[in-house]
């Protein structure tokens, strides 16, 4: 079986302190996206990997084989399987790829395996897998607190297309939380309600002036091409760009389809890794091979 497994991108994402467990508590609205991977998952004797389109470890680090793992370790079966993944996410961008690969895996071994696990099952799977991949697994729209484990499904009123571009290396998400922790002054937190609202009644332009991310503070300083980028963005009709996640990926919003084209031709002139993608409902799709 073939899986598409979606990007997602925040459109607004809070930092509201720091818990005794070392952990950020978060409050986000998180977004699949059309841009994905592709996962293929073929019967096999034990677990094997092989990744196409980017470095990715083929060790118990990546999350695909974590998945798998952690399925078994659940439910007891004592299966294989033999993965395919095609990368087109950027590594390192705050994108979600290695935990959107984990949900497709998942949702796929659930099927192929035959489990029969429900999908309070396959959430509770995914919070073993990771912070992003409840989300992931489930996809759509959502209001996203705490660590990644508390989601709240939201409506949307439209679908917009979006460009996303990695202008420069990789951020590590704990360094960027670490240079969050460390300036003298918490930046501003936007509204998540408030982008909520906006995605709910489908108005990007209420969008554009409500969303946010705190973390670019702490990131811009390490990654300048991260500000150059959202400007260069707005200068070809971005409503609004800003980073996704913790980087270095940046995410820009807009309404029409023919302006969104023309910027992602443009930017690609400068960063190979840009994208042109639309807001999605699902996080996993399935394929026929």
């Amino acid at each position: 079986m073939r899986l598409l497994a979606n990007a997602k991108v925040n459109w607004a994402l809070s930092v509201l302190g720091r818990r005794e467990d070392g952990y950020h508590e978060l409050d986000m609205i998180m977004q699949s996206v059309s841009l994905c991977d592709t996962l293929t998952i073929r019967p096999a004797d034990s677990l094997f990997l092989r990744a196409r389109g980017a470095l990715v470890p083929g060790d118990d680090n990546n999350l695909v084989l974590k998945a798998a793992r952690v399925l078994r370790g659940l439910t007891g079966a004592a299966l294989g399987a033999e993965f395919e993944l095609r990368k087109r996410i950027p590594v390192g961008g705050g994108l979600g790829g290695g935990s959107a690969d984990a949900a497709a895996a998942l949702l796929g071994l659930n099927l192929m395996w035959e489990l029969g696990l429900t999908e309070a099952e396959l959430m509770h799977a995914a919070q073993a897998c990771g912070a992003d991949v409840p989300f992931l697994l489930r996809g759509g729209l959502a209001r996203v607190r705490g660590i990644g484990e508390r989601l709240e499904t939201l409506p949307c009123g439209r679908s917009f297309p979006v460009v996303i571009v990695q202008p420069c290396r990789g951020l590590s998400t704990p360094q960027v939380f670490s240079a969050f922790d460390a300036l003298p002054e918490a930046p501003r937190n936007p509204d998540p309600a408030a982008v909520a609202a906006a995605l709910r009644g489908g108005d990007a332009h209420a969008l554009a002036a409500s969303m946010g991310n705190a973390l670019e503070a702490a990131a811009v300083p390490r990654r300048p091409e991260i500000a150059v980028c959202a400007q260069a963005l707005e200068h070809y009709g971005a409503l609004r760009a800003q980073m996704t996640g913790s980087g270095s990926a940046v995410v820009a919003l807009f309404t029409d389809r023919h302006v969104a084209e023309n910027a992602s031709r443009m930017c690609s002139r400068f960063w190979p890794r840009t994208y042109l993608a639309f807001t999605a409902e699902a996080g996993v799709l399935m394929e026929k091979e």
